[in-house]
């Protein structure tokens, strides 16, 4: 009974009756680079094109990431709400992936009431099933602002590289993934404060106890079939002893908790489980039953993902899946990363292209949008980093560009039908089985040969070479042009001045050949350039109907006679000017927030109020560095003088004594657009904690100085008291950071 239930569940794998596939979930807490497009977006979008043209039974969900420490903090940074974060990015994000041609069936989101509801029935199953555990543990605490902090929330020391600023989970200066107790110094974003521990409660997934499952149906039932790095990172996981996992988070931002009004579902929790709700939300909005998609043995589900989330996707939500009675995935494609011009993708850092900044560049102001769409879905498939990290650089992308899909692609289709329009009279010519030679029928038999490989390496999950076959064939059909010549034989002619009988069927046999075999490339470059494929198929004047996988590999596709439109230009060279400009601007961005980021935030401020006794007596040492300030006793200046002094409000969101320096302070204030360093003589005056969420007014314009080698990028301003104490010059009230003072 056992050996037939088996079988069964083989055959339907073998031969599912319908496909779900799923990419990661984005964060909705800013843009994301293309890096991220080439891991996890693109990559399941040819696979669904691929089914989608098999008319296969397919539902493709995505949608946005909004819960979590990264949302909240996000919005701090942006003197807002968490909610106005998700519903600014989400749909930046939604808007970027439909320009780039991602074909979700469905963008959800975890802020929606049916994702809400979806989730917390999740928990409650695996909770009254006796599958979580409760135990009370000791967490970090922030007594000042009353709050547990999420590892976002802590920041410190990393004990690999110092950084000051390593978050509670990751250093962004080396990449190292950490735990709070790990970090030297620890101290609260919230505060400044250094954090202590309380007791707390929180559920528990007991991922210890399915080890031995996750073994069995990892490292053994899917040993041959997933990635290598799937199976290593899972097997190095499982190997170190998994442990039980917190499900739930003391935070007030997330899906609240069915038996804890106070706590939330830990973002790692119920983003996963997003996948299902759109499912639902998608069965909704199309009058269909979305439980077979998610209990059916005869469903394939595939999650597409980045290295960085093999653990959620092979290891806990498999467990999870399991223990609510869901099918399982079928496979875990994921990439590595994609680097960029030699160094790692980074927009805090502002090494990246972001998805928005390529549609802005090259996809809105340019006439042919699509083809730059089209470019872009290329070269991120043709350098994809399916097996080891790789590198996007914008020499690679003109050179791919120019030299595969203009000078190999573009180049043989449009001299297939130029050559058709001026030696066949813009029609499809008859083909002579007469006079066939052995190139013509290993041309033809190229098309066959090429479909069965693209078949083979999609559904081995290698985008890049059955892309690769593609650009292959049109090669092949560029050299079997080239040797046939039909534009010398055409020179063959009668008295009349006509090609010979023999020199016309030769013609028509080479063009009939291409065009059949143009047909063939359309369908093949729909799975990965759909603009393209779109584009061939208004030039042969055929309907998308052709674009069927069932058509590919015919040679009968277009028929005799049929006449066929002028040809045009598929994709466009990218300049050198382009390259350039990209080039100059990437490290521009860099430098930018290289300059002024350490931090991410910015501030505020008013107030007019200064004497230049009180900068005199706050920093004599500051002083020394900006000689060029006027005297104690000043003479009048005119408006024009004072317009020149910038003034904005800021907050002080870090702020550390500087070595060796008994004076001074070393502050990081956010003035909404930008975190800028400023040392201030005012240690005498001020504890470094107890001026940190502190409004100041700021002398952005100041030439910066290096005071004990560290670079100060403006002036904070102060008044000082009758006593000789300094106070902070700041609005009366909160004001947004970057307010300008007048």
């Amino acid at each position: 009974m056992a050996f037939g239930v088996a079988l069964g569940i083989f055959a339907a794998m073998n031969n599912p009756k319908r496909y779900l596939i799923t990419s990661a979930l984005p964060y909705a807490n800013g843009p994301k680079h293309i890096g991220h497009l080439a891991g996890a977006y693109l990559p399941a979008d040819i696979y669904v094109r691929y089914l989608r043209a098999q008319n296969k039974d397919v539902v493709y969900v995505c949608g946005s990431d909004e819960h979590g420490a990264a949302i909240t903090i996000q919005a701090m940074k942006e003197n807002t709400t968490p909610q106005q974060i998700v519903d600014k990015y989400h749909e930046l994000l939604k808007s970027n992936m439909a320009d780039l041609g991602i074909s979700f069936d469905i963008y959800h989101r975890t802020t929606s009431p049916i994702h809400h509801e979806t989730a917390q029935e999740f928990f409650t199953y695996l909770n009254n099933n006796g599958d979580l555990e409760q135990k009370e543990t000791e967490q970090f605490f922030d007594e000042e602002a009353n709050t547990f902090l999420a590892d976002r929330y802590i920041i410190g020391t990393c004990p690999v590289c110092a950084n000051e600023n390593a978050y509670g989970d990751q250093c962004e200066k080396c990449g190292t993934s950490l735990s709070p107790e790990q970090l030297l110094n620890p101290r609260s974003t919230l505060s400044g404060n250094a954090p202590i521990k309380k007791a707390t409660t929180h559920w528990y997934l007991p991922l210890n106890k399915q080890e031995d499952f996750l073994r069995q149906w990892i490292l053994e039932d899917h040993k041959d079939d997933w990635k290598a790095n799937v199976v290593g990172q899972c097997k190095g996981w499982i190997e170190m002893g998994l442990q039980p996992r917190a499900v739930t988070r003391d935070l007030n931002w997330g899906v609240k908790v069915p038996a804890s009004s106070a706590k939330v579902l830990y973002v790692w929790f119920d983003a996963p489980i997003g996948y299902i709700s759109a499912t639902k939300q998608w069965a909704i909005d199309n009058e269909k039953d979305w439980k077979p998609y998610w209990y059916n043995a005869d469903t394939k589900l595939v999650h597409f993902i980045g290295k960085d989330n093999i653990v959620f996707h092979a290891i806990i939500f498999p467990v999870m899946l399991k223990l609510h009675g869901n099918i399982l995935p079928d496979n875990v494609p994921s990439n590595e990363f994609m680097n960029l011009e030699g160094d790692k993708m980074s927009t805090s850092r502002g090494w990246s292209i972001e998805m928005e900044d390529y549609i802005n560049d090259f996809v809105k102001k340019d006439n042919g949008g699509d083809q730059m769409v089209d470019a872009l879905r290329y070269y991120l498939t043709a350098i994809a980093p399916e097996t080891k990290d790789s590198e996007f650089t914008w020499k690679g992308f003109q050179d791919a560009v120019n030299g595969e899909l203009v000078a190999v692609f573009g180049n043989f289709i449009n001299r297939a039908f130029v050559l058709m329009h001026k030696l066949c009279g813009g029609k499809v010519p008859k083909f002579h089985n007469e006079i066939i030679d052995d190139a013509d029928k290993q041309m033809l038999e190229e098309i066959n040969i090429t479909k069965k490989k693209i078949e083979l390496n999609i559904e081995g999950y290698k985008f890049r070479d059955a892309q690769a076959e593609v650009i292959d064939l049109a090669r092949k059909g560029n050299k079997y042009m080239q040797d046939k010549e039909p534009w010398i034989i055409a020179k063959q002619t009668t008295h009349n001045g006509q090609p010979t009988t023999e020199a016309q069927q030769q013609i028509d046999n080479c063009l009939h050949i291409c065009l059949q075999l143009t047909a063939n490339l359309a369908i093949f470059i729909n799975l990965f350039l759909p603009n393209a494929a779109k584009r061939i198929c208004v030039m042969m004047k055929t309907v998308d109907k052709m674009l069927d996988w069932e058509n590919a590999g015919s040679t009968k596709l277009l028929s005799v006679g049929y006449s066929l439109r002028p040809p045009q230009l598929l994709f466009r060279k990218i300049e050198d000017a382009e390259v350039a400009e990209q080039i100059e601007k990437l490290k521009i961005k860099s430098a930018a927030i290289k300059m002024t980021a350490d931090n991410e935030q910015q501030t505020t401020d008013n107030a007019k109020q200064i004497t230049e006794a009180s900068i005199i007596n706050k920093n004599a040492e500051e002083l020394e560095s900006f000689k060029t300030l006027p005297s104690v006793s000043k003479e009048a200046i005119v408006f024009d003088d004072f317009a020149k002094i910038d003034l904005k409000v800021g907050t002080i969101i870090a702020a550390e004594k500087v070595e060796k320096a008994d004076k001074l302070l070393k502050l990081q204030v956010d003035l909404g657009l930008e975190v800028r360093t400023i040392v201030s003589g005012i240690a005498l005056h001020f504890n470094a904690a107890d001026i940190v969420g502190k409004q100041v007014t700021v002398v952005t314009n100041l030439a910066p100085r290096k005071m004990r080698g560290i670079e100060s990028n403006g002036m904070i301003l102060m008044a000082e008291d009758a006593e000789g104490k300094l106070k902070f010059v700041g609005p009366n009230e909160v004001v947004a950071n970057g307010s300008g003072v007048s």
